[in-house]
């Protein structure tokens, strides 16, 4: 069971199995995880008092872009980090302080990205 003070980290990736997989890590990691599978389940979570550190989004929702759903996000909670996913990360402008992690993706990659954004947030 994650701490109650560690971090919460809101992951959405409409892909169950990804997402189960990155949930996994994210908690054997300590982290609080959030999930949601598309990006309106997402901002009804965004729009809860849960306290959100991080959110990490797939690019490839099948609702809206994840660059979309940043946006969005950031309307409701300005100052809130957010970590792209993506096979096509090449491919994809990352809205200024927005980050971005390539997949595939090593644990360790994901644990030094997601520990450097939270530490500089």
């Amino acid at each position: 069971m994650p701490d109650a003070t560690a971090p919460t980290i809101l992951v959405v990736e409409d892909d169950s199995i990804v997402r189960m997989l990155i949930v996994d890590v994210l908690e054997e990691l300590e982290y609080t995880v959030l999930e949601a599978a598309d990006g309106e389940t997402a901002l009804q979570i965004l729009g809860s008092d849960n306290v959100i550190h991080l959110m990490m989004t797939d690019q490839g929702l099948p609702d809206m872009p994840g660059t979309e759903l940043a946006q969005k996000a950031r309307e409701q909670r300005p100052d809130l980090p957010v970590l792209f996913a993506s096979g096509y990360a090449e491919n994809i402008d990352v809205p200024t302080g927005m980050h971005m992690i390539g997949k595939p993706f090593s644990i360790d990659q994901l644990r030094d990205k997601v520990k450097a954004i939270l530490t500089h947030a």
